[in-house]
C-alpha cells in the first residue's frame, strides 16, 4: 500500500476495440497520471502481462486498487462497485446485454484475480451517469410488464460523458450535448451536468451507425432475417453488432481513417461516411429537442477528436440551427472550433474514461 495520504490506482478500461489503460496517483484529492497506453488486438493474458511489465519498465508503483470500466451491469448493477463474487455472477448475466464488452471485462477481472488475488477491483460502470434519465426517456414503447422487468434506456459513455463535465468544471454551460464518436457511437444530452437523455439504449448497439454495428434499425427488418432468411439468433447478433455499420455499408472497413483512404473512387465507402454523418447529425439535432436548445456541442472519442472531414461535414447537416464551424480551427484540431457567427459553441474535448475509472475506484477503496 502507499503512505496513508497517497493511493496508487490502475485504471482497465475495456473498449470494443482496444484496451486502454492509466496508472494514476492520488495523493488528498489531487488525481496525478504517471502513464497511460492503448492495447490493440490482443488477448487478454497478454493484454496483462504487457500492463505489469510497463508498470515494473517504467518503475511505478504496484496498484494499491484496480479500476474496471464495465460497459452494462445489468438489471440490478446501477451505481460503481466493488467487486466480489455476487458482483461477477450479476456481471455474467449481463453479458447478453454488452456482448462485445462485457466478456473482455470479466476475463480482465478474473486474470487480475489469478495475478494480485487480495487487491481490491472496482467496478465502474458506463450506466451510473444515465442511472436517473426522466420516465420520458427512459421508457421504451413496450408493455408495462416488460419495462417493469427492467427492460429500458440504459445509455453508454457514461463515463467518457462525465469526464467531459469534469473538465468544463465551472465553465459547464447548463445544455451541452456531447458526440462521442469512436468504433462505437453516442450522443447524450447532459442539463445542468445531468444527463436527461441519449441515444444507445438497452444494449450499446442502438443509436448511431457505429463502426461495425448498425445503431437503430426498423425491427421490421430483424424480423425478416428471421423468418425468411432462417437466421438464428447468434447469427443475427453477429450481423447487427459485427458485420453492420461503416463496415456493412462500405464493404471495406470499420475503420474510418480506412474509409477516408478509400473514399474517392468507391461510391459505398463514400455512402457509408455520409450516411454516419448524417446519422450523427440527426441525433445531435434530436438532443437539442430533449433539452429545449442547446449552449455547447462537443466532439470527443477517437473519430469525434482526430477527425476534422466528419465533423465537418455533421456540422453541415446542423447550419440550421445555426452551428457553425471555423474551418480553419476545426482542420487544426482545435479545442475551440466554432465560428465567430456560430450561436452554439464547438469544442473538441479527450475522452478521459481512465480519469473517472480512477477517481471512483479511489473513493471506493
Amino acid at each position: 500500500m502507499g503512505s496513508q495520504d497517497e493511493l496508487i490506482v490502475l485504471a482497465l478500461n475495456v473498449g470494443s476495440s482496444s484496451l486502454k489503460f492509466g496508472v494514476y496517483k492520488l495523493v488528498g484529492f489531487q488525481l496525478e497520471k504517471l502513464h497511460g497506453e492503448s492495447i490493440q488486438g490482443t488477448d487478454t493474458q497478454s493484454a496483462i502481462d504487457h500492463i505489469f511489465k510497463s508498470l515494473t519498465d517504467k518503475d511505478l508503483p504496484s496498484p494499491d486498487v484496480i479500476g474496471h470500466r464495465i460497459v452494462h451491469g445489468g438489471l440490478l448493477i446501477r451505481r460503481h462497485c466493488l467487486i466480489d463474487s455476487n458482483i461477477i455472477r450479476q456481471l455474467q448475466k449481463a453479458a447478453d446485454f454488452a456482448p462485445l464488452h462485457n466478456e473482455k471485462a470479466l476475463a480482465l477481472i478474473q486474470a487480475v484475480i489469478d495475478r494480485l488475488p487480495t487487491i481490491p477491483q472496482m467496478a465502474c460502470l458506463d450506466t451510473v451517469f444515465h442511472a436517473d434519465l426522466p420516465d420520458i426517456s427512459r421508457s421504451l414503447p413496450i408493455p408495462s410488464s416488460l419495462r417493469s422487468e427492467g427492460i429500458k434506456r440504459y445509455g453508454f459513455h457514461g463515463l467518457s460523458c462525465e469526464s467531459i463535465v469534469q473538465q468544463l468544471g465551472k465553465d459547464l454551460p447548463p445544455r451541452v450535448i456531447v458526440a462521442h464518436l469512436g468504433n462505437g457511437v453516442s450522443v447524450t444530452a447532459i442539463k445542468d451536468g445531468i444527463s436527461i437523455d441519449t441515444s444507445m439504449s438497452l444494449t450499446p448497439s442502438g443509436g448511431a451507425i457505429m463502426g461495425s454495428r448498425s445503431g437503430d434499425i426498423d425491427p421490421g427488418v430483424l424480423l425478416y432475417l428471421l423468418r425468411k432468411k432462417d437466421l438464428s439468433t447468434i447469427e443475427l447478433e453477429y450481423l447487427i453488432d459485427k458485420r453492420a455499420g461503416l463496415l456493412g455499408i462500405s464493404g471495406v472497413s470499420s475503420d474510418m481513417r480506412e474509409l477516408h483512404a478509400s473514399a474517392e473512387n468507391n461510391e459505398d465507402v463514400l455512402l457509408a461516411i455520409r450516411m454516419f454523418c448524417y446519422s450523427v447529425g440527426k441525433l445531435i439535432a434530436s438532443m437539442a429537442v430533449a433539452l429545449k436548445g442547446a449552449d455547447l456541442l462537443v466532439f470527443t472519442g477517437g473519430i469525434g477528436e482526430h477527425d476534422p472531414e466528419v465533423r465537418e461535414r455533421i456540422c453541415q447537416h446542423l447550419e440550421w440551427m445555426d452551428i457553425r464551424l471555423n474551418h480553419r480551427l476545426n482542420q487544426e484540431n482545435n479545442r475551440t472550433i466554432s465560428d465567430d457567427t456560430s450561436l452554439i459553441a464547438i469544442e473538441v474535448l479527450p475522452s478521459k474514461e481512465e480519469d473517472q475509472i480512477a477517481r471512483h475506484a479511489a473513493r471506493l477503496c
